[in-house]
C-alpha cells in the first residue's frame, strides 16, 4: 500500500504532529512525505531525515508559501492517483485540506484515527472520547486525518530522496491577508512535556495569572484552560484543552480547579501521569487522576511553588 503524509511546517522546520502521522502512515505501507511550501527546503531536508519515509515529495512556489487548503487540496488530490492513501496531522490546518481533499476525490474522509488495525479498518474516538468506534472504509482511496497523541513520533535517521514536484498554482478563489500569531514565552500545548491547566475555579484573569503562572514557570511548563475558563475571559481561546479545544498527551498533566467535565476530558485523559487539585472530592477530575489532592487550591497551589 503507497502512503502519501501531507508535511505541517513553517517552511523552516517540520511541525511535531507530522512526525506521529508518519508513524502510523507506516502501518500502512511505504511512506511518502509532502512538503508544499515556498522557500521550503530546510523543511524538506528535515523530513527527508525521517525514519521510516521512502520519499520526500516538494513543491516550491509562491502559491504555496501560506499552504491555502484551497491551493494545497488540488495539488493533493492531483497526486493521489499514485497513492492508496493520504494522512494528515488531525490539527487545524490538516482539519482545513482533508475534507477538501475528501470531496475531490469523492470518497468519505476517516477523521481522528487512534489506531491503524488493517489497510482498511480503523479506531476513533466517538461521543468525546467516551467509546471508541472501529470503522472500516471500502474507498480505492483513503482519506484520513491522525490523532497526534494516540501514535508515538518518528526518530530520525532516514536518509530519503528529495524529488520536485510541478506545482498547479494558485487557484485564485482565496488569498492570504495576514495573520495574528500569539507569541508564547512557555512551551506550546500540544507539544509541551508538562502542562498546567486551570478552571473556573480561578475568579478572574488576574487571579488565574497569579496562580497558574508560577507553578508553570517552575516547571517548564504549558498553561493550558477549561472551556469554561476560556469562556469566561481568563485566558485566550489558544489556551483551551479539550474536545473543542486541544488534545494533548504530555507526560504530566496538572489540573487546577478543574471538575472534570466530559468536554475537558476528551482532551487530555491520554496524558500519562494527571494529578487534580479540587476542594470538591467527588470531581469527576479524581476518576482519571493518578495523584488527587483535595483541598484549597489557593492554599496548595503557593506552596506547591514554595517547595519545588
Amino acid at each position: 500500500m503507497s502512503v502519501l503524509v501531507y508535511a505541517e511546517h513553517d517552511n523552516a522546520s517540520l511541525k511535531d504532529a507530522t512526525l506521529a502521522v508518519v508513524t502510523a502512515g507506516g502501518q500502512l505501507g511505504d511512506v511518502h512525505i509532502l512538503v508544499a511550501g515556498n522557500g521550503c527546503d530546510a523543511a524538506a531536508q528535515a523530513a527527508a531525515k525521517i525514519s521510516g519515509v521512502a520519499k520526500v515529495l516538494v513543491v516550491n512556489d509562491a502559491a504555496f508559501a501560506n499552504q491555502l487548503a484551497e491551493n494545497v487540496a488540488p495539488l493533493i488530490s492531483g497526486l493521489m492517483a499514485n497513492y492508496d492513501a493520504v494522512l494528515f496531522p488531525a490539527t487545524a490546518h490538516g482539519k482545513n485540506i482533508a475534507p477538501r481533499v475528501a470531496a475531490l476525490l469523492d470518497v468519505m474522509q476517516i477523521s481522528d484515527i487512534l489506531s491503524v488495525e488493517s489497510a482498511d479498518t480503523f479506531t476513533r474516538p466517538i461521543y468525546a472520547g467516551n467509546a471508541i468506534a472501529t470503522v472500516q472504509s471500502t474507498d480505492a482511496k483513503k482519506v484520513i486525518t491522525v490523532r497526534g497523541t494516540a501514535f508515538a513520533k518518528a526518530a530520525e535517521g532516514g536518509s530519503a530522496p528529495v524529488e520536485a514536484v510541478a506545482a498547479n498554482g494558485d487557484s485564485g478563489i482565496s488569498s492570504f491577508i495576514g495573520a495574528e500569531i500569539v507569541k508564547l514565552e512557555r512551551p506550546e500545548l500540544t507539544s509541551a512535556k508538562i502542562i498546567v491547566s486551570g478552571g473556573r475555579a480561578l475568579k478572574d484573569s488576574d487571579t488565574f495569572q497569579a496562580t497558574i503562572f508560577p507553578l508553570a514557570d517552575k516547571l517548564g511548563a504549558a498553561v493550558g484552560a477549561s472551556r469554561a475558563a476560556v469562556d469566561a475571559g481568563y485566558v485566550p481561546n489558544d489556551y483551551q484543552v479539550g474536545q473543542t479545544g486541544k488534545i494533548v498527551a504530555p507526560d504530566v498533566y496538572v489540573a487546577v480547579g478543574i471538575s472534570g467535565a466530559i468536554q475537558h476530558l476528551a482532551g487530555m485523559k491520554d496524558s500519562k501521569t494527571i494529578i487534580a487539585i479540587n476542594k470538591d472530592e467527588d470531581a469527576p477530575i479524581f476518576q482519571v487522576a493518578d495523584i488527587g489532592l483535595v483541598g484549597d487550591l489557593y492554599k496548595i497551589v503557593p506552596e506547591m511553588v514554595e517547595k519545588i
